[in-house]
């Protein structure tokens, strides 16, 4: 429901440093200024939405995305709405299922060291992997070493 060709666009969310998700849209290229954007979340179809408590605002005040924090995705996927209105009259609303752990920014290992032996004639490096709230497993983690001679 809501005026046609309304909705937002190019929703995008990421989640990084482990527990921190940004989610952000695009304003309607036709939204006045008095045009007003809300977003709605949820882990499971069960349980109720609830609404941003940190917005994103461009300089008209509109609301362009959502900080959230302590976020876990244990849950794997995600429902998002995106609603609001214009001059008092209804927006499309905007619907999104995210699998929240395709959207995790990983990051970088951590504790990097290398050691170098002229008797081997070799470099050992080693690192601590990624944190992350959703993989138990370190076998699950592909690196790449790029080693540049200086």
């Amino acid at each position: 429901a809501g005026m046609n060709g309304t909705a937002i666009e190019n929703f995008v969310c990421v989640i990084f440093n482990v527990s921190f998700m940004n989610c952000t849209w695009h304003v309607d290229r036709s939204a006045s200024g008095d045009t007003q954007y809300f977003l709605y979340w949820k882990t499971s179809k069960k349980e109720d939405f609830t609404g941003c408590q940190n917005y994103i605002k461009d300089n008209c005040g509109r609301h362009t995305g959502c900080r959230f924090q302590n976020v876990t995705i244990e849950n794997k996927k995600a429902y998002f709405l995106v609603n609001g209105s214009r001059s008092g009259q209804n927006i499309q609303s905007y619907m999104k299922k995210i699998f929240l752990h395709r959207i995790v920014k990983l990051t970088p290992p951590s504790n990097v060291t290398v050691n170098c032996t002229e008797a081997s004639h070799g470099c050992e490096i080693r690192w601590q992997p990624p944190r992350t709230s959703h993989v138990k497993r370190d076998g699950c983690f592909k690196y790449e070493i790029v080693i540049e001679n200086k």
